[in-house]
């Protein structure tokens, strides 16, 4: 290279020197940052993916967690309320049958027992154990109640009473949904009035709601010796007069347990005389005679100890008093029939 190229390149060096040195000067004092490869950018978003998904779990679980907290929220707030609907609902079609069937329930039971002077009753209310009550009907069929005072049960049922007694309470507010049972402990009020043939006869309460004919004449001490096995009852059933007979030994008899009435106040028991024979005459024994079921001429002749030695079969004869009044002399054979009231003659032989 010749001298003049020389000094040529030596005069270019010095002058691009310091137009490098401002662009070093403007240079950051940390190195810079290589441009990152393929694989780095793949790192890169799959960790900003990962950080989304981070996120999103987190919102997800938040969500979760809010919705628990409602949902114990429902059940401890909103479930019982509408299970309290649902059973409501369940039971207002109940409740409507029950109060529409009321009305033909009373209607089918009008023999249900009224509450009387000198009862003994048991009023109780649920859940209010200061309400309840163990008294005596007053002869004016009054009960003195707590918080009502003075209340008339005589002539009530007992489904009336309990009613009458909730709708006081409940109109009072004294209790908001009272409920009332009534209990009849001793039944005093009704009363059954035993005569005729019993060894004690008179009036006896009616002790249980189902007392029977049967019940009644043994509180009467039973049919007396000379009582007949016929029995009549009278009363009234449904606002309509009754009279019943009742034949005491088919009674005890197989499947006679039917004609056990139950007795209702009021009611009359009347136990006739028993059915009598009379026999005079020749025999043994002359007098009137108990008339036993199918009785015959020979077996009343028996009861009498038979004919003496002056008497003669020929000379029977049955005097029978007819519907008339008029009296008829028959001439029976030994096993004809005799009935209540006959006088069976025996003639004295003529030889």
């Amino acid at each position: 290279m010749s001298t003049a190229a020389h000094s040529l390149v030596a005069l270019a060096a010095p002058k691009a020197a310091p137009a490098a040195a401002p662009a070093a000067a403007h240079a950051p004092a940390h190195p810079a940052r290589p441009a990152p490869t393929g694989h780095a950018l793949r790192a890169l978003r799959a960790h900003g993916a990962l950080r989304a998904l981070r996120a999103q779990g987190a919102l997800r679980a938040l969500r979760t967690l809010r919705a628990l907290r409602a949902l114990r929220t429902l059940r401890t707030r909103a479930l019982p309320l509408a299970l309290a609907a649902l059973a409501a609902a369940a039971l207002l079609p109940g409740l409507a049958r029950a109060q529409g069937a009321a009305p033909a329930a009373a209607a089918a039971a009008p023999g249900e027992t009224r509450l009387g002077s000198g009862d003994v009753v048991r009023i109780t209310v649920f859940q209010n154990p200061d309400l309840s009550l163990e008294t005596r009907v007053t002869d004016a069929g009054l009960v003195s109640y707590p918080l009502l005072g003075q209340v008339r049960l005589g002539g009530l049922t007992v489904s009336a009473a309990e009613k009458l007694i909730a709708d006081g309470l409940r109109n009072g507010n004294f209790v908001k949904n009272p409920q009332v049972t009534l209990v009849l402990l001793q039944v005093r009020g009704s009363q059954v009035s035993v005569l005729g043939q019993v060894n004690r006869p008179g009036r006896y309460p009616i002790e249980i709601a189902d007392t029977r004919l049967t019940d009644m004449l043994a509180n009467a001490g039973g049919v007396a010796a000379n009582g007949s096995d016929l029995v009549v009852v009278t009363g009234q059933r449904e606002g309509r007069p009754m009279r019943a007979e009742v034949d005491l030994p088919r009674l005890f008899a197989p499947g006679g347990g039917a004609a056990d009435l139950v007795l209702r106040n009021g009611d009359t028991i009347w136990v006739d005389r028993q059915p009598l024979v009379y026999i005079y005459g020749e025999v043994q024994r002359p007098g009137p005679m108990r008339l036993e079921r199918g009785m015959t001429v020979m077996q009343a002749l028996a009861s009498g100890g038979g004919l003496t030695q002056r008497g003669t079969e020929k000379g029977i004869r049955v005097h029978r008093k007819a519907d008339d009044g008029s009296v008829q002399v028959l001439q029976p054979t030994m096993d004809d029939k005799v009935r209540d009231g006959d006088v069976v003659f025996v003639r004295e032989s003529l030889f």
